[in-house]
């Protein structure tokens, strides 16, 4: 009987055990794929805002010029 008790005991652990493995897995997952959704929509904010200021110098620049 005590054999049935430790063996019904020790599924039931190992059972749970898997379940938090796949609920970590699973939070795991959705971390990584909201922080690189971030990482990429900062990459594409930071691109543009360079481009931008790049262009803006380039014309300050051209009608410097064009004045002297």
């Amino acid at each position: 009987m005590k054999i049935l008790i430790a063996a019904f005991t020790l599924v039931i652990a190992i059972t749970g055990c898997a379940e938090m493995k796949e609920a970590g897995r699973d939070i795991g997952h959705a971390t990584k794929e909201v922080t690189t959704d971030i990482g990429h929509a900062t990459r594409d904010a930071t691109k543009s805002v360079g481009h931008a200021s790049r262009d803006a110098a380039k014309s300050v620049k051209q009608d410097l010029s064009k004045e002297n």
